[in-house]
């Protein structure tokens, strides 16, 4: 869309629709896109720090003949592009960009370490493929005279200490926070939720109940296990679902294998970290959902916040003590990891250092999240689904960070004094509960995967990974060991099928593509 010299591209979804439009002093309702185009025009590059919500866009400004984009505080919307000579390129579809025939396949290779050491890729403004850079969450660029600029216009804060004189406004104005991140995300008739038995997702279809009209407009969706490990989300889940009066599907997830692809093209992801082993459990899930409306909600992320003392960061360095015992002068790299790949990206270095540094939760630095909400994204999963987290709210965020730690984000105090009356008590008094045991643990130990031992390998991926010194996956006991371990198979997949793309043949087809930006649902 255009407006006085400005053109816009964007998938958005706004929060605080009405107090931006009063900013703005609009008198005519307006769509998010031309909300986001208004605020430009009233604010130049500082809009950004008025907008809140799911977006990533470019604006074209004719008048200062630049372009201007911007990805979301926590990354919900992706954002990837190229620098090509004096051309830009971008897309919220990594694959998009990879079709321009000047955008090599050469890899990443230190993205590809990361990947193989931690699940994710370290660095947000990188992606698997050297010639395509990612919008770090928080992040806008400006591209102009051929140059780019990137900035980051936003970090969570907590200054602005927010303290109240008696204990019930905390709880009320939490509530009030809630309920308006889940009513901003909602703007549809039918709505799915995936929910477990735990607190975080049931709180959410608690509200969100309350907030649709149509009895039948929310339905809840539920992995569960019935057989192969202990699990109780079947009955917790259904304890919600009966108390809030909404439908519930279950579905259970014991006979799937790792790596189980139920509809071709689930396993061909622009990047390996989006190959998950339980793909058939989280792509059958979101089938389920988009088969009853085009939005569905999550639970995530609750213990990022209220879940004390975890609640400011993000321990990777715990799991690599499980992995590979206390941190010392003598540490290495795991063993199969190849050693000329491991000294040209000097990887040594970069393990050592994720021993000593912590990501803050409450950060847009948080890999894990980056990583998770790109696999959400209807470009991943090719579905007709818009997936929404009303936790990763602003508004919601920078009260829970202003508030005093103890005694409210203390296993999530005030989440449960604001659902007492709402959900059953054997929800609101149920503890962080993780799945009593490891599927793909059990899956291994009943020898179920033991073709994961023999695929033929990717010769890409002898350039990573020493074969010779690869342990079986089949006797891996430790639920690091195995993880660590499936991510050279699905690295492997990734290589063998993922990659091949089919580029666009002429310069004219390039020039008719340079931006590529699908509308929210």
């Amino acid at each position: 869309m255009k407006i006085r010299g400005l053109i816009i591209s964007a998938d958005a979804r706004l929060d605080g629709r009405s107090e931006l439009i009063n900013k703005l002093s609009l008198k005519q309702s307006a769509t998010d896109a031309e909300l986001i185009l208004y605020a430009y025009e009233a604010w130049g590059e500082d809009c950004v720090k008025h907008l809140i919500g799911d977006f990533a866009f470019a604006i074209h400004d004719s008048n200062s003949r630049r372009l201007f984009c911007a990805r979301d505080h926590f990354g919900v919307k992706p954002f990837f592009y190229a620098g090509l000579a004096n051309d830009f390129i971008f897309s919220t579809n990594l694959n998009e960009l990879r079709q321009d025939p000047r955008v090599s396949n050469t890899l990443n290779e230190i993205a590809i370490g990361d990947y193989l050491l931690f699940g994710v890729n370290q660095d947000l403004s990188t992606t698997t493929f050297k010639d395509i850079q990612r919008l770090p969450p928080a992040h806008s660029l400006t591209f102009a005279d051929g140059s780019i600029k990137i900035r980051c216009y936003w970090t969570p804060s907590i200054q602005n200490e927010v303290r109240f004189g008696k204990p019930n406004n905390y709880v009320e104005r939490f509530s009030e926070l809630f309920s308006t991140a889940i009513e901003d995300r909602l703007r549809t008739d039918r709505v799915a939720i995936s929910m477990s038995g735990g607190l975080d997702s049931t709180s959410i279809a608690a509200i969100a109940r309350t907030q649709l009209r149509d009895d039948s407009a929310l339905q809840a969706f539920t992995v569960v296990y019935d057989k192969l490990i202990p699990d109780e989300e079947r009955y917790y889940s259904t304890a919600a679902a009966t108390h809030l009066a909404i439908p519930i599907t279950h579905l259970a997830a014991d006979d799937y294998s790792l790596f189980d692809e139920q509809v071709p093209g689930d396993m061909d992801q622009a990047e390996p970290f989006r190959l998950s082993p339980y793909t058939a459990q989280f792509n059958s899930l979101l089938r389920l959902c988009a088969a009853h409306g085009r939005v569905a909600l999550t639970g995530y992320d609750g213990d990022a916040f209220m879940n004390e003392p975890g609640r400011r960061h993000f321990g990777i360095r715990s799991k690599l003590k499980r992995l590979f015992g206390k941190y010392g002068a003598e540490i290495v790299l795991p063993e199969w990891i190849d050693e000329s790949f491991a000294e040209r990206t000097q990887l040594l270095d970069r393990w050592k250092q994720s021993w000593s540094s912590r990501v803050d939760l409450a950060s847009p630095a948080n890999p894990v999240w980056t990583a998770l909400f790109e696999s959400y994204d209807r470009r991943a999963t090719r579905l007709n689904l818009e997936v929404r987290h009303p936790f990763i709210d602003v508004r919601l965020v920078e009260f829970l960070s202003a508030i005093p730690a103890r005694p409210w984000c203390v296993n999530k105090n005030i989440l449960r004094l604001a659902m007492k009356d709402k959900l059953p008590p054997a929800v609101v008094d149920r503890p962080k509960t993780p799945l009593a045991g490891n599927p793909a643990l059990q899956l291994v130990r009943h020898g179920s995967v033991r073709w994961l031992d023999s695929f033929e390998v990717s010769p890409q991926l002898r350039d990573f990974v020493n074969f010779k010194l690869r342990p079986r996956v089949a006797g891996e006991q430790t639920s690091d060991g195995l993880w660590a371990n499936l991510r050279i198979y699905a690295l492997n997949y990734w290589l063998t099928n993922s990659q091949p793309i089919v580029r666009r043949a002429t310069t004219n087809e390039v020039n008719n593509n340079r931006a590529c930006m699908t509308s929210a649902a």
